[in-house]
């Protein structure tokens, strides 16, 4: 770890103790706008001490381990030690890795749940098969990170794909982890579909926005508004709704639309579809703003458009490569139960660092 990434920690970590000693104060405590302040502060702080402090605790374990190993005579010992020394270093690289990232800045949508969009690119039945397969994979990450995944509104096929899938996962750092996420995400396999065994290419299309906030003042004329309602298509037969209970949402002047069938309720589902349509809404001034940069600072960044082919899946090899951070791992099978953090970590940190390097050129 580098001498300034040690310095900034030791500073977090002092901070972190002012804080408890602030929020232990009584003139603090009777406030709560300034208790809420600090709060809120320490615990965004909060992680990342108790990471530091985990390392610097493994890092008192390896100097005695080093030591035992200098002065023990024993062979069974010297062995056993060997061994703790191995595992104190895996922990301790994978800990620096984790803190380097937590150390990088980040915008200022990092702490915000996430609306993830996936729908079903190129190659039919057997891109919205891989639609599922990428929903289970996210879900399935967000209950190992303890998000509260929410479905919003899916569009599903006769085999157990899906056209289209929309859900917020809710929770701390929810969209800043899965930001990088957005693109054109290719599968390599066999379709259950394909008889002669052939490898078929598809494609599936991830997009990511951070959730709307009432601080981002995005305006919505009601006049602007076109609602339409629908019944319901539950996914293979289920909980299909006899009732026109969904609800479509038509942004009139940009012509954004969105529809939500999960819930049996029709206010309930004009209430998560005005939630996604206020995140859409707000990716739209974003996007726009990001346009008015230099297209040489757009290219340095690489931001995750959804034109871009970010990854692919191999499933006759195991093998998942990340293009954009040139990583490949042969555990697919992990990767798509939800074990994504080996592809994300480093991903993180390379796209930050990219956009440090670049706010530093402009």
């Amino acid at each position: 770890m580098q001498d300034v990434e040690i310095k900034k920690l030791k500073e977090i970590e002092k901070r972190y103790h002012e804080l408890n000693k602030i929020l232990s104060d009584p003139d603090v405590l009777k406030n709560p706008q300034l208790l809420q302040k600090y709060s809120k502060e320490q615990n965004e702080i909060k992680e990342t001490v108790e990471m530091w402090e985990k390392y610097q605790k493994l890092q008192e374990e390896m100097k005695n381990v080093n030591l035992m190993l200098k002065e023990e005579q024993d062979p069974e010992l010297k062995k056993l030690a060997k061994e703790e020394k191995k595992n104190i270093s895996q922990q301790l690289s994978s800990l620096e890795e984790k803190l380097s990232v937590m150390l990088l800045p980040q915008d200022r949508f990092s702490h915000r749940n996430a609306i993830v969009e996936i729908r079903a690119g190129a190659g039919g039945e057997e891109a919205a098969l891989f639609a599922a397969d990428l929903y289970k994979m996210y879900t399935r990450y967000g209950e190992r990170k303890g998000w509260k995944i929410e479905n919003i509104h899916f569009h599903p096929t006769d085999i157990g794909g899906f056209k289209e899938i929309i859900f917020v996962a809710e929770g701390k750092d929810a969209f800043s982890t899965l930001k990088y996420e957005r693109g054109v995400h290719r599968v390599q396999r066999v379709p259950v579909t394909e008889s002669s065994g052939r490898i078929h290419t598809s494609t599936v299309t991830v997009a990511v926005l951070p959730e709307a906030e009432e601080i981002d003042d995005v305006e919505i004329n009601p006049e602007d508004l076109r609602i339409e309602t629908f019944r319901s298509r539950g996914a293979g037969g289920q909980h299909v709704n006899v009732t026109d209970s969904a609800v479509r949402i038509t942004h009139i002047p940009t012509g954004i639309t969105v529809q939500c069938q999960d819930e049996r309720s029709q206010h309930q589902n004009r209430a998560k579809a005005m939630r996604v349509l206020r995140s859409e809404l707000l990716e739209l001034r974003e996007r726009e703003q990001q346009q008015k940069m230099s297209q040489e600072r757009k290219s340095q960044i690489g931001r995750g458009e959804r034109s871009e082919k970010i990854r692919t899946y191999n499933f006759p090899q195991g093998r998942v490569t990340d293009h954009r951070v040139g990583l490949t791992l042969f555990n697919l099978e992990e990767i798509l139960d939800g074990d994504l953090d080996k592809l994300i970590t480093p991903l993180i940190k390379m796209m930050r660092e990219k956009e440090v390097v670049s706010d530093k050129a402009k």
